[in-house]
């Protein structure tokens, strides 16, 4: 069969079942942008992916370290070295896997297969030449160190295997227990469960074999079956012997009022330097305390929507150590919905509710309320340094009033909020669950803006920003991009970014992915382009959409044209626009209808968030007219759908975009209409002699008896001045560069069919031959 009779088919048979939008479909802010397949990723070279030599076992931990110039990745049995320039060239690996007594051991106690292996939990700078890593041993914790040596020592990656250690208070035992550390001068803290049934719930500080501190055991007041998440050290002022390590987790609420099964989100603090009481408290934490984080969204009649399943927590430094801030992911509780949000805290908030009332319940009948007796010197939850006047070397010299208060007044009564007190970033469709969460600060033209990097359970990553208006008190949500950094839909479980190689690290038990936190380029190649984008990391240089810099010459400056807040086209790129639109060539298409049948003129923006109208010219003579939808015509997520096509359809169709006011024709789609009778009569007209090519491309064949060729009658109703647009038309949809270089390896005989082959071909053709009405989409 022809390349052209194929094409005629095709044409008749158009009809293609659609997701259907009505007549006013308009711009969903709720969508990305820009959304990129992991295909189109891998052409842009935006992501480079490493799966390991074996595969990949289970991804646990990572590790960031710009100083090597690595990236630490911890799995089952495994811990890999990658290089952070190119994640998928010169990795290293060093396979640990647990002894054979263990494994045995762990099998007998009813465990599966493979939870008996060493997962490898804990990955932490311990020096500069060494990490200290721990792994759950098949249900029976290690430690051990790893050499990496000095930068300038290249390649080495080796596992101390004669110095490994007992791994209990370290890393848990079960390997899908929750679980987060943080190491500081030698001294590991964490936050995990402690034994073999995980119902030991502690926070530890680990400084050697005979040396730790820890919660105290059952006590609910403490902890009450939390599920650990991060853990940061923050110093709170100039004095070292004031720094404390922060902790972020869930637990059940013990002061939740009438709800048995409430979960809060807390953030927990204690003193760096804190080695318990001296009679009360011993090798317990004398300065733990606990306040509330609350994430919530405000409804009808006062009552809140809260989100208090934390996800995630990312510490954004800033030029003030002591002022880091916080960002925290969260999911809700609720049976009602499944919804996410984004919450955003300053260190001066978490302080104050720690200095502020401490929490307290006079007996089971009572209500809690803010402890209003004498709170005893120094204040319990306070460190021994010089803050506090040198009174006390350590807390061991604390008196046991203050162990006794800090011991029984864990809980602070006042919560912490958001900054605006409300979320930066809500989301309630449902699409997707959110699971990791990256920040980047960015300086743009018009401001500062934190791009949050986002990663869900199906492998992929959402780049959004929050842009707050000050004057009305609201937020503007942009996702900019959803990347499906991951072929298949698998979930992200640790994210980092390098700010120095404006690099996003990502890992899942799929692989590892290092993609670009931006590409300018990709956004279009005029300024409209790139100002609709919206994107901090880009602006207009005059001649291309590029990476901005805050700082430059002044004469670079002149070029610079970013508009971050508004996305205001007509004022930042003056000039390059005529009469409201972008002065760029549009693209023109020729597209054939069988009158009667249905048809479909494909127009698909790149932008998700633009609205699309539809302008028809019947001739050139007459005034473009919008196009209204109506029950034979529909307007689709696709193009506009034409379900049962008339002559009078015939004409020009430009498919315009409009977003943030401005307007842009990106396709003019010239549309001839073949009438039914006609092409019919054709049709039942012997083909015996016209099929036999049916493996070339060419239509331009004779029958050996000399007959006159179908497709010059059919030339006669569309007319021979089109005949090379036909031809171009059908050779693109039916002869793409990969079918001819097919046809050039086909057998001689296919080439140049028998007498019984054209028979077989009649055959064929008479069964696809067409009825006088097809049926529609």
């Amino acid at each position: 069969m022809t390349a052209t009779l194929k094409c005629a088919m095709w044409i008749l048979f158009t009809g293609i079942l659609l997701e259907f939008w009505n007549e006013n479909w308009a711009a969903d802010t709720s969508l990305p942008r820009l959304r990129l397949s992991y295909k189109e990723l891998g052409k842009l070279n935006r992501t480079r992916i490493f799966h390991g030599p074996h595969g990949f076992p289970a991804l646990k931990t990572m590790l960031l370290d710009e100083y090597q110039e690595r990236l630490f990745v911890g799995g089952r049995d495994m811990i890999y070295s990658l290089n952070l320039d190119q994640i998928n060239e010169g990795s290293r690996e060093l396979y640990w896997p647990t002894t054979t007594d263990n494994g045995e051991a762990c099998l007998m106690q009813g465990k599966e297969p493979k939870e008996c292996a060493n997962y490898i939990r804990v990955l932490q700078h311990y020096n500069r030449t060494h990490l200290l890593a721990c792994g759950t041993g098949a249900f029976d914790p290690v430690c051990a160190y790893v050499r990496v040596g000095h930068r300038t020592e290249d390649h080495i990656f080796e596992l101390e295997s004669h110095k490994i250690e007992r791994g209990r208070g370290r890393c848990p035992f079960d390997p899908s227990s929750s679980y987060t550390s943080t190491l500081l001068n030698g001294k590991l803290f964490v936050g995990l469960y402690a034994d073999y049934w995980g119902r030991d719930a502690a926070l530890y500080r680990y400084t050697g074999q005979h040396s730790s501190i820890r919660t105290e055991p059952d006590n609910d007041r403490l902890l009450n079956e939390p599920r650990f998440v991060s853990a940061f050290e923050i110093p709170d002022t100039d004095d070292q012997d004031d720094d404390k390590v922060y902790f972020f987790f869930n637990e059940k609420a013990i002061e939740a009022v009438g709800e048995t099964k409430a979960i809060y989100t807390r953030v927990g603090r204690v003193c760096v330097n804190d080695i318990g009481g001296q009679r009360t408290l011993v090798n317990r934490w004398s300065t733990f305390l606990k306040a509330r984080l609350v994430c919530s969204v405000p409804g009808p009649n006062g009552i809140e929507t809260h989100f208090d399943e934390l996800e995630d927590v990312f510490l954004l430094r800033t030029h003030d150590e002591r002022n880091p801030e916080i960002f925290a992911l969260y999911s809700t509780t609720s049976n009602v919905f499944k919804g996410y949000a984004i919450c955003v805290y300053k260190m001066a908030h978490i302080r104050e509710a720690f200095n502020g009332p401490y929490a307290h319940k006079e007996g089971p009948e009572y209500q809690w309320a803010a402890y209003n007796g004498k709170v005893p010197f120094p204040r319990p939850g306070s460190c021994a340094s010089k803050i506090n006047g040198w009174q006390y070397v350590s807390s061991k010299e604390y008196p046991d009033e203050v162990l006794h208060f800090a011991r029984y007044h864990p809980l602070m009564y006042r919560s912490i909020y958001p900054f605006h007190m409300k979320p930066v970033l809500l989301r309630t469709d449902g699409k997707y669950s959110l699971r990791q969460l990256a920040v980047d600060r960015v300086e743009a033209e018009d401001g500062q803006y934190d791009v949050l990097f986002i990663g869900t359970d199906e492998g992929i990553v959402l780049k959004v920003i929050s842009i707050y208006n000050q004057e009305i008190e609201t937020r503007e949500e942009i996702i900019l991009e959803e990347l499906q950094v991951f072929k298949i839909p698998v979930s992200i479980t640790s994210m980092e970014i390098s700010v120095k190689r404006q690099q996003l690290y990502v890992v899942s038990e799929a692989g590892v992915a290092q993609m670009k936190l931006h590409q300018c380029d990709m956004y279009g190649t005029a300024c409209a382009d790139c100002c609709l984008a919206r994107d901090p990391y880009c602006a207009w240089d005059g001649v291309s959409c590029s990476r901005y810099f805050p700082s430059g010459t002044l004469s670079k400056r002149r070029f610079r044209r970013q508009d971050v807040r508004h996305g205001d086209v007509a004022q930042q790129c003056y000039g390059q626009i005529v009469h409201g639109e972008m002065y760029n060539k549009t693209e023109e298409s020729l597209v054939y209808g069988i009158e009667n049948n249905s048809t479909l003129l494909e127009c698909i923006p790149r932008s998700l968030q633009a609205k699309v109208l539809w302008f028809v010219q019947k001739n050139p003579d007459t005034r473009k007219q919008e196009l209204k939808a109506d029950d034979r015509v529909l307007k689709t997520n696709l193009g506009l759908l034409f379900l049962k096509l008339k002559r009078a359809d015939a004409g020009s169709y430009f498919c315009q975009t409009v977003e943030h006011k401005f307007t842009d024709t990106i396709k003019k789609i010239n549309l001839e209409i073949l009438e039914e009778d006609r092409l019919e009569e054709m049709f039942h007209k012997e083909e015996d002699e016209e099929i036999h090519q049916r493996t070339q491309c060419s239509p331009q064949t004779t029958t050996n008896q000399g007959t006159k060729p179908w497709y010059k009658e059919f030339l006669q109703i569309i007319g021979y001045n089109n005949f090379q647009r036909i031809e171009e038309y059908c050779e693109k949809v039916w002869c793409s560069d990969k079918k001819r270089k097919k046809l050039k390896m086909l057998p001689t005989k296919w080439k140049n069919p028998s007498h019984q082959d054209k028979k077989n071909t009649r055959t064929k053709a008479e069964h696809y031959r067409m009825p006088r009405h097809t049926s529609h989409a």
